[in-house]
């Protein structure tokens, strides 16, 4: 069933959902191997890095199976205290069966086993696949016609410290919207923690932008430690 979630679009969550602002500057690329992304809602924002080679679903020739994953991630949503936690790894395909009356499914369909808390609608799961598609996705769930943005219905899932897991979606070009909205659930095996849903067109920079990005995170991260060595030399003579 598509993200077995057919998503917040048709169902009200029992926790929060709240519109997920999915920013990122710039235009569609060419085929890259890596790709910034930031995201932001209400309590909840990440940016992370992802890094794909040239495999791709053994389903969908256009989707790029994501290698790793990096960057940082906040929820303070619910009474939680993950701030700028650092984003461990993807959580491992598990290829797992989807509902027989889905016949678009990904070759890497995989789900991530949550025992309370997510709507009736996830059957007690959250689904994903680890695909980024640079030309956008396409309809990968029977039921479920909406698609677009550079991660699919079931998206990507990545570890957090503590055993919880975050999932980042594409809802698709839904009704109303001329792009994208995506949508982001925060769990652990034992109970959902966070859900959130609805969002904003989403683009990923061109590679040059990328550049200019890098170069000035590193020019930063110099800056800094330059500071930080000079004020401890200053201690030191003090």
């Amino acid at each position: 069933m598509a993200k077995t979630l057919t998503r917040t679009l048709l169902a009200a969550a029992p926790l929060a959902a709240v519109p997920l602002a999915l920013a990122i500057a710039g235009s569609q690329p060419a085929l890259a191997s890596t790709v910034p992304i930031t995201f932001s809602a209400p309590g909840i924002s990440g940016s992370l890095l992802l890094t794909y080679g040239s495999a791709t679903d053994a389903k969908y020739a256009s989707a790029f199976e994501i290698t790793g994953v990096s960057g940082s991630f906040t929820d303070t949503n619910n009474g939680l205290g993950i701030v700028d936690a650092a984003v461990a790894a993807l959580v491992a395909i598990n290829y797992a069966t989807p509902e027989s009356t889905n016949l678009l499914a990904p070759h890497d369909f995989s789900k991530f086993t949550v025992a309370s808390g997510l709507p009736l609608f996830n059957h007690g799961t959250l689904t994903y696949d680890n695909l980024f598609w640079p030309t956008g996705s396409v309809q990968t769930a029977s039921d479920y016609p909406f698609s677009g943005g550079f991660l699919d219905i079931y998206g990507l899932m990545f570890q957090l410290p503590d055993g919880a897991v975050a999932d980042l979606w594409s809802n698709g070009v839904v009704p109303g919207k001329t792009a994208a909205d995506y949508g982001v659930a925060v769990a652990d095996s034992q109970k959902s923690l966070d859900y959130v849903a609805g969002g904003v067109a989403a683009a990923v920079p061109e590679p040059g932008s990328f550049a200019l990005l890098a170069a000035g995170l590193v020019l930063l991260a110099v800056n800094l430690a330059g500071r930080h060595a000079a004020r401890r030399w200053r201690a030191k003579c003090a």
